[in-house]
């Protein structure tokens, strides 16, 4: 280096001009600290961002006509969306504070969250205390909001399931000691799920710790033992469960009940059909006003197909497909520097929104049995915003310390 700065400064005495002096530029240019590199990675924070402002336009516009006709809201057309407003300021801050815990942290903290959620699972069960709403008892009422703690669960479940793999590595090909106390584990949980019910949360919290255990190594025959015992066990689960098999059979021809059992496919159905390519506009709506129930909720989407058309959901789903192979890519950054707790990490939260995502996307079209979940990021609802915020959070927490890492100052 010292070689270099003393040519550059013989060539810039010797030159005043010419190919002399060009050259002492060039070697300056060199010499330069060049343009640091992003601490964060830009395409995860943009298309979060983007979800989560989209989300909140088209909460306002699905939730409109609700409001102003909902004794409940005081017949006051805001009444939602500056709802979710503050529960996006609540997530925004939260995610800040938890963007500042380290990832070791984290993994200390697991074994503990994750009892937390057990315990909250539990505690929304007992009668008097947890909220019944439609038939489901899911929330906790803390004043003025309520708390839905299998929101929670499926954070707390990512950091676990990650932190068990880690724990677990050397025993990940043992069915006995590598898989069988997890799937214990997610057996109590579902059990406690389905008290709810929540068949959904149920669905996408299995997905993220089973998914965790297989990108952890798990045996492959283990594995795909497991698929079969758990095709079996949510066939067994519709079957046994007939508000589930009248789901079941509306989803398969939704315009055989069209007032009944097929009443809010068949809505979605037509919503999408009214969007075509480029939508009816902003605000311009139909199924909206009174014919598509959960508009601002489950069936968001649907309202966004119509409002603005195939382009509209077309951004969407490219929106969460970056989201999510940022999420994989950060995580696969993180095994490649042996940094597996955050690596799983990653890969869990991806799991997560991806799945949920898909779900909730399948069910709008028709592709899958209507279920309620929310889309991630963009549906009306405290507790799954603040829960995806923090997850965001945490999924920048781990990038931030790959980049750290990598740059060898941790």
């Amino acid at each position: 280096m010292k070689f270099v700065t003393a040519l550059s400064g013989w060539i810039s005495s010797r030159n005043t001009g010419g190919i002399g002096s060009d050259t002492s530029r060039a070697v300056n240019r060199l010499m330069r600290p060049q343009t640091p590199a992003r601490d964060l990675d830009p395409l995860l924070i943009w298309s979060a961002a983007a979800l989560l402002l989209i989300g909140l336009v088209m909460v306002y516009s699905s939730s409109i006509a609700i409001a102003e006709g909902s004794k409940f809201t005081g017949y006051q057309q805001y009444y939602f969306v500056i709802r979710h407003a503050i529960f996006l300021a609540i997530g925004v801050v939260g995610g800040l504070m938890a963007f500042q815990v380290t990832m070791r942290q984290w993994q200390q903290f697991a074994p503990l969250l994750f009892l937390a959620g057990l315990a909250l699972l539990v505690i929304v069960l007992i009668p008097g205390v947890g909220r019944e709403v439609n038939g489901a008892q899911r929330w906790l009422p803390l004043g003025p909001v309520n708390l839905q703690p299998s929101e929670l669960m499926k954070l707390f479940a990512a950091l676990y399931a990650a932190d068990y793999t880690v724990r677990k590595l050397p025993d990940m090909g043992s069915f006995r000691r590598g898989f069988l106390p997890m799937a214990i584990t997610i057996v109590l949980v579902g059990f406690l799920l389905l008290r709810e019910p929540d068949f959904g949360a149920f669905v996408v919290v299995a997905a993220i710790a089973f998914g965790v255990l297989f990108l952890g190594g798990i045996n492959v025959r283990v594995f795909v033992l497991l698929a079969i015992v758990a095709v079996i066990g949510l066939a067994l689960l519709v079957w046994l469960s007939p508000y589930r098999r009248d789901r079941l059979f509306g989803f398969m021809d939704p315009w055989q009940d069209a007032f009944g059992k097929g009443y809010q496919l068949s809505h979605a159905l037509i919503a999408f059909g009214r969007g075509e390519w480029f939508g009816v506009g902003l605000g311009a709506s139909v199924e909206k006003l009174f014919y598509l129930p959960e508009a601002h909720t489950d069936f968001l989407l649907a309202v966004i197909a119509e409002e603005l058309g195939f382009v509209g959901v077309l951004t969407i789903v490219v929106l969460f497909a970056i989201l999510v192979h940022r999420a994989m890519m950060i995580g696969r950054e993180a095994i490649k520097l042996e940094r597996y707790f955050s690596g799983l990490v990653a890969m869990g939260i991806g799991l997560w929104i991806g799945v949920q995502s898909f779900i909730n996307m399948g069910v709008n079209t028709g592709l899958l049995p209507t279920k309620g979940l929310t889309l991630p990021l963009m549906s009306f609802g405290g507790s799954g915003i603040v829960a995806n915020c923090i997850a965001l959070a945490i999924l920048l927490r781990v990038d931030w310390e790959n980049r750290q890492v990598m740059r060898g100052r941790s």
